[in-house]
């Protein structure tokens, strides 16, 4: 079971760096176009509307936000895979293993959301970007590990993944709580009512995976025009599908290995390709000025990097955890500028933070990628020189 379970870890370590690669690419391939002849054509392709309906329900969207409220859903699914499995057989079901990378969490979602509050207090619409540098985008981290190579031990590895994955768990909490608009308390109660029917087929042992699909994509529908985020659908139904069942296989398992591939190769580069086409043209002096990139920038590389080493150093001195084994504190602190490289979750909390406001999304989108580089260049540096040059076999 052990060496099963290593072998998917680094299966799943060597899926996400690669995703994190392919996600590089796309960002500069749109930024390129965003700033060439060919800028009209990538805008027109965004806005280029879809429906769906039957009958009298119809959702018709732009392609862009097909791709941020459609396929994120499915990103926020396997999310939401990858933490029931954790929590139940993981590194996450253990209490000691689990206490610092969550409550190195703790500190890297609170203290960059203070820092741009202090960069933005002030205005109102710009302070609704607060949770935009809470983030750690998994996929991006692992990528500039594996650029270390067999240097890193894997105790570096699972730290990170764990640590992100609080962060996204944080995150669908944020999104949950304060990123909703108007409420319809209709649509609401038919994606409602599909959690107890999810719950149901689930005790009655029924592993049909098209059941499960229907189910969640009515609820998706249903919370999509609820005013609710439709992505946290992905998430309710993916802790709704069972680990194991009374034939001995695990529809979970067989999901993740389903999604994982699509979300890593297809759908977060796809992401970032139709979200960071930033037209450079336009920038001025006061775009970089602005609290909000400052905010933004400042919170992923100060505050990122601060408060997950402090909040980690305290947890460690108070005995309530212990460092990963094979790692030291210059380890650890390079991983938390990693952590920096905000990314996936946070362009898409700035979509939903000032989605009426495309100034703002200007900004937002020049402090993540300020911030998410100065993490990545200097958690590299960090890392490159205090990592053995030949890691001990464990």
């Amino acid at each position: 079971m052990k060496e099963n379970n290593q072998s998917f870890l680094h299966q799943f370590f060597a899926m996400e760096s690669a995703s994190g690669m392919l996600m590089i690419i796309a960002t500069i391939l749109a930024m390129i176009i965003a700033n060439s002849p060919m800028k009209l054509l990538y805008t027109m392709m965004l806005e280029i509307r879809f429906a769906a309906s039957i009958g009298d329900f119809a959702i018709d969207k732009p392609l862009l936000l097909w791709i941020n409220d459609g396929l994120m859903a499915i990103f926020f699914f396997m999310i939401g895979l990858e933490l029931k499995r954790e929590l139940i057989e993981g590194e996450l079901s253990n209490i000691k293993k689990v206490a610092l990378p969550a409550i190195g969490a703790v500190g890297g979602m609170l203290v960059p959301a203070l820092i741009y509050a202090a960069f933005n207090y002030s205005d109102p619409q710009a302070l609704k970007g607060w949770a935009i540098p809470a983030a750690t985008d998994i996929a991006f981290s692992l990528g500039i590990l594996s650029l270390l190579g067999n240097r890193v031990p894997l105790s570096i590895k699972i730290f990170l993944t764990s640590l992100a994955i609080f962060d996204d768990l944080g995150a669908i909490i944020i999104i949950a709580f304060f990123y909703t608009a108007n409420i319809s308390f209709t649509a609401l109660a038919v994606s409602l009512v599909c959690i107890p029917v999810l719950l149901f087929i689930n005790t009655k042992g029924i592993t049909s995976k098209s059941i499960y699909v229907i189910i969640g994509i009515v609820m998706w529908a249903a919370m999509l025009k609820s005013g609710v985020h439709a992505t946290l659908a992905g998430v309710i139904l993916a802790l709704c599908i069972p680990l194991t069942s009374k034939d001995g296989t695990s529809p979970l398992r067989e999901f993740e290995h389903d999604v994982h591939h699509a979300v890593a190769f297809i759908i977060l580069p796809v992401f970032a390709f139709a979200n960071t086409g930033i037209d450079f043209s336009k920038m001025t002096a006061q775009h970089l000025l602005h609290g909000v990139p400052i905010g933004i920038a400042a919170g992923l590389f100060i505050g990122k990097q601060a408060g997950i080493s402090i909040f980690c150093y305290i947890a460690w001195k108070l005995g309530i955890a212990s460092l990963p084994s094979q790692t030291n504190w210059k380890m650890l602190y390079g991983t938390a500028l990693l952590c920096g490289i905000g990314f996936t979750m946070s362009l898409f909390i700035g979509s939903l933070a000032f989605e009426e406001s495309s100034n703002l999304l200007f900004d937002e989108r020049i402090g993540i990628l300020a911030g998410s580089l100065l993490s990545g260049i200097f958690g590299y540096i960090v890392l490159h020189k205090a990592l053995p040059e030949k890691l001990d076999k464990a």
